[in-house]
């Protein structure tokens, strides 16, 4: 059935069908959600243990190895990657793309069922959840009150905001950064303790089985049943003072008269300032599947309200993230709106002609809104990759209309009406229409099923391209012949004369069919050029992008107290501040608590994070990179801490890890590749994650005298803990208030913890009364790892080297090139992770979806042809691409990293739809009866000019990309648009003269097969 010819002769179906698709794409476009990037975490599931003041290697030993072992057998598992400190496990479960996440959680979760009953009794049951928040938080805001002290201030934030916050649709967590948490401390004097008899231990006991409110029986009061309650909680601190110690003569003493109680506040975990100014914070993080956009709007909005309503405290957005979103998106929506109207100016220059104009204008609306409707109901995002995806396929989608106008115009100007025109140019045109789009389908669709993170990213592309570019095929063939029909009028010309450059293409493609050599070893020379081109290119994963923000991670030795941490800080960010183009510095020393009840926060009081806002980069002359650089020229200054700088994204780290069973190798040969690496010119910082020893007391128990006065080593560890650092969270007692649970910890005070000797007089309960722990075990200083990281149940170190500017792939060779890393220790050996390991993943499936592009591509010319031999001529168009698009990226020394990997896939769909015009044509014109050369030179004449249209609207578009002149950060975009106006050009200009002659060559193979297995048919027998 010919669709074109139907709709010209029935215009209302496909002018209702057009309205309805483009009335439910609008719909959905104002319905999908506003995102930088797609999600790009592989499923993940977190595995949390704890055990407080348990060491890093002995949770290694006792935990993390046991549940390491009972995950090794999980289907579709990447990587297990545990991170063990002192008094927690923390194990990250990935698992390949296309795992069902809730599968996955219950996978593990039945794993860690296996493990527990190897774990520590005393230890709290591994949680385990899945990984359902965006890692980096939104927006951050800094909370301030005249009338609240930080304990009501933390409060507030924790309960009040946090409360409002939550109920906003795409909000995952609330964590808040600085203020204190409220805690009852009972600091007990030992020397009291001793001579009454008692322990820590025994009060925390006496408390926890008092301070409680306990249910339980039944009464039968009046006929009626009732409920028995049993109330001994207290409601005060001065209520737990009075509360009643027993001893062990019969009497009993008040709490307060062992030592001191207070209503205070737990350790400090975290500090937070904005320009110098303590504060306390709340950082908001989204759910993943939401847009980044739409939860910050809702969040402001709510914070607004939320201002309003309670005028005692100040509220003031500190810094966020979502500025380089809406940039991207803004950016990328004009280049959608730059494309169409270059496009659409293209075709009126060719042209010359409103109504032609009009109808190749009409094209791109009618391709581009539907596809809204489908990323929708994919659950696809209006994202960088999407919209790049709409705004490359713009000179596409045009180029059908394009197509089909410049052949009806050629109709008309013979001499037919309007109608005649249309029905016969379509059909003429019908078959290289339909062939181009799905040769584009058949190059874009196959990396939707690439896998790993890059297969995110493909997917999305190659299926939102894939839909346009079926959508303006619809048009091409329903829409524009129908409105070319009834709207066209005939320019009164019979016949055009040829411009002097189309007759100077003609003599050339003449001269080149006569004299094939000549194109043959220019080809041939340009394929070798293309070939040297690749040996000095450059490559990555994504280039290092420009968000008019960065981040310093300072880390202090082991032993730190928060308090000198923060001093360390402080002075580092003073030093921030001085440096230009920093506009404003946020400061959070320690760790953020989620806040609440359910409150969870990983101890690092030697650690601190500063975010740097920067000016606008069109306010600013220097990259991003640049300003980083002079961070840590400034921070050099700073003695005694480990600096990071760099938030850590795409395109600026490269992270070599060694991995082994072996921990002192490792760490050796993780040390002097480390020495190595600082060798390599203009990087930044080295940092290793190889931990520094922590300082801890060792307490080894003298087990015979220990016996023989009926003291455990349970008992000794029970006591030390206790009288040191309090019981277990799970064991304190707590103080009711009336929206939550306030803790009582008891301790020793605070001169019992700094001597050795005040430790060695610390009770422990034996058989016939307290001894002191000097007595039974020997006391002394020694150390332990902070921190042990391992991957897939092996020890490793991660060595992080910061670019400073410099491409990923040339500091991976030079760093390949060092003594250290060539002589590695039997044992240790190298483990791909980070930017290394995607960017193998994005080569490497990217080649095989280009494979299998490659021949989807020619199986579609089979199929459409009839020709097996013919389709061989178009995809020799593929390599004539490659030259030009790779030489600007060497030129301006750009990686060939994933944008350009996309420039290079569109490329691929656009020469192979330009010879598509080509040899189309040349077989329809001599199966009409003309000659070879003939045919040839009449499809270039014919063809020429929209194959130029297509290429100058292409390259017209992308051209603002290439040359920065979008607003924000074009990192993203600027590679893809080098490769494809680079490509564009030399493919066009090649594709034009060697094409031709390529056919001609594939046409005497195939009149030689034919001469040589051909047989002529024998007459039959008379008989």
């Amino acid at each position: 059935m010919n669709f074109s010819s139907w709709s010209i002769r029935n215009p209302v179906p496909p002018i209702l069908l057009f309205v309805l698709m483009t009335a439910c794409g609008l719909w959905a476009f104002n319905r999908l959600n506003i995102q930088n990037f797609p999600d790009m975490d592989l499923p993940t599931i977190e595995i949390s243990a704890s055990l407080d003041g348990a060491a890093a290697s002995q949770l290694e030993t006792e935990v993390a190895r046991k549940i390491e072992d009972k995950l090794t057998g999980l289907s579709q598992l990447d990587s297990v990657t545990t991170t063990i400190t002192d008094g927690s496990v923390s194990i990250s479960v990935a698992f390949e793309i296309g795992k069902d996440t809730q599968d996955a959680l219950d996978e593990v979760k039945s794993a860690v069922d296996q493990a527990k009953e190897d774990l520590p009794e005393e230890m709290n049951a591994p949680t385990v959840s899945k990984q359902s928040l965006n890692s980096s938080p939104l927006i951050t805001y800094v909370v301030r009150s005249d009338r609240l002290d930080d304990a009501e201030l933390s409060w507030f934030i924790d309960n009040d905001l946090s409360r409002a916050l939550m109920a906003v649709d795409g909000v995952g967590e609330v964590g808040r950064l600085g203020g204190i948490d409220r805690e009852v401390r009972v600091e007990l004097n030992p020397n009291l303790l001793d001579g009454l008899g008692l322990t820590a231990n025994d009060i925390n006991s006496q408390l926890e089985a008092v301070q409680s409110d306990l249910s339980g029986g039944k009464g039968r009061i009046g006929g009626e049943s009732q409920s028995v309650r049993t109330l001994a909680a207290a409601h005060s601190a001065e209520e737990v003072s009075a509360t009643p110690i027993p001893l062990p003569t019969g009497s009993w003493v008040r709490l307060d008269e062992l030592g001191t109680v207070t209503d205070s506040h737990s350790d400090l975990s975290s500090l937070a300032y904005i320009n110098g100014k303590p504060v306390i914070a709340a950082q908001i993080k989204r759910s993943k599947g939401y847009s980044d956009v739409a939860v910050t709007d809702n969040i402001r909005d709510a914070m607004k309200t939320f201002a309003a309503a309670n005028p005692s405290v100040t509220i003031e957005e500190a810094y966020n993230t979502i500025v380089p979103i809406e940039e991207n998106y803004e950016s990328s929506m004009h280049m959608i709106y730059e494309g169409a109207v270059i496009a659409v100016f293209v075709v009126w220059l060719f042209l010359r002609d409103w109504r032609a104009t009009l109808l190749a204008a009409i094209a791109l609306p009618l391709s581009i809104i539907p596809t809204f409707l489908v990323m929708y109901m994919l659950g696809y995002a209006l994202n960088t990759i999407t919209l790049l995806a709409l705004s490359l396929v713009v000179g596409i989608l045009v180029d059908d209309a394009i197509v089909e106008v410049e052949n009806i115009e050629r109709h008309l100007n013979m001499g037919k009406n309007p109608f005649d025109a249309a029905m016969e140019a379509a059909d003429e045109i019908g078959l290289a229409v339909i062939a181009t789009t799905f040769t584009l389908v058949a190059v874009f669709l196959p990396t939707a099923f690439m896998g790993g993170i890059p297969g995110i990213i493909f997917k999305q592309f190659g299926i939102t391209a894939s839909v346009a570019v079926l959508a303006s095929l619809l048009v091409a063939r329903l829409v524009t012949p129908m409105m070319a029909a009834y709207l066209m009028k005939a320019s009164g010309k019979t016949h055009e004369e040829d411009g002097r450059l189309m007759r100077r293409y003609l003599w050339a493609v003449k001269g080149a069919l006569r004299r094939r050599w000549i194109p043959v070893l220019g080809t041939v020379a340009f394929l070798a050029f293309s070939v040297l081109l690749l040996s000095n290119l450059s490559t990555g994963f994504f280039p290092a992008s420009d968000d008019s923000q960065t981040k310093v991670s300072i880390t202090t030795p082991p032993s730190s107290t928060i308090e000198a941490t923060d001093e360390a800080a402080q002075k580092a960010a003073t030093i921030i501040a001085s440096v230009d183009h920093v506009t404003s510095v946020f400061q959070a020393t320690g760790t953020a608590s989620t806040g609440g009840p359910n409150s969870t926060s990983t101890s690092s009081t030697n650690s601190a994070t500063i975010i740097v806002n920067l000016a606008p980069l069109d306010e600013r002359d220097v990259k991003q990179s640049q300003i980083e650089a002079d961070l840590r020229k400034a921070l050099e200054a700073l003695p005694g801490v480990r600096i990071e700088i760099g938030s850590g994204g795409n395109g600026t780290q490269l992270t070599l890890t060694l991995a082994g069973d072996d921990s002192t190798l490792l760490e050796q040969a993780a040390t002097r590749l480390e020495a190595d690496l600082r060798t390599l010119p203009g990087i930044g910082n080295v940092t290793s994650s190889a931990a520094m020893q922590s300082p801890e007391i060792t307490i080894t128990p003298d087990l015979a005298e220990a016996a023989s006065l009926g003291v455990t080593s349970k008992a000794i560890a029970e006591a030390i803990r206790v009288a040191t650092a309090g019981a277990y969270d799970s064991a304190l007692s707590k103080l009711n208030l009336p929206e939550r649970q306030v803790a009582i910890r008891v301790m020793l005070d605070t001169a019992s913890r700094q001597s050795l000797e005040a430790i060695s007089l610390i009770p422990v309960e034996g058989r016939n009364g307290n001894v002191a722990l000097g007595a039974i075990a020997d006391i002394s200083m020694g150390s332990s790892p902070s921190q042990i990281d391992r991957l897939d149940r092996s020890r490793n170190v991660s060595l992080t080297v910061e670019l400073n500017g410099r491409n990923l792939s040339e500091v991976t060779n030079e760093a390949a090139q060092l003594p250290s890393y060539k002589n590695l220790p039997q044992g240790v050996k190298f483990v791909e992770q980070g930017e290394l390991k995607r960017q193998s993943e994005l080569f490497s499936s990217f080649g095989t979806a280009m494979a299998i592009g490659i021949f989807c591509v020619y199986a579609v010319l089979v199929l459409l042809f009839h020709d097996f031999l013919q389709p061989i001529t178009i995809l020799m168009a593929l390599p004539l691409a490659l030259g030009g698009a790779m030489l600007p990226l060497v030129l301006t020394g750009t990686s060939f990293s994933m944008p350009a990997v996309i420039g290079l896939l569109l490329l691929m769909g656009i020469v192979s739809k330009n010879s598509i015009l080509l040899v189309e044509y040349a077989i329809e014109a001599r199966r009409a009866g003309m000659s070879r050369y003939d045919a040839l030179v009449d499809a270039c004449h014919k063809r020429a000019r929209p194959i130029v249209m297509t290429t100058i609207a292409m390259g017209g578009g992308m051209l603002p990309a290439a040359l920065s002149l979008v607003s924000g950060d074009s990192s993203f975009r600027q590679p893809m648009g080098i490769v494809v106006i680079g490509g564009l050009i030399t493919s066009t200009f090649l594709s034009l003269l060697v094409i031709p002659v390529v056919f001609t060559f594939l046409d005497d193979v195939l009149v030689w097969l034919r001469a040589r297995f051909h047989r002529p048919h024998k007459a039959p027998s008379s008989n």
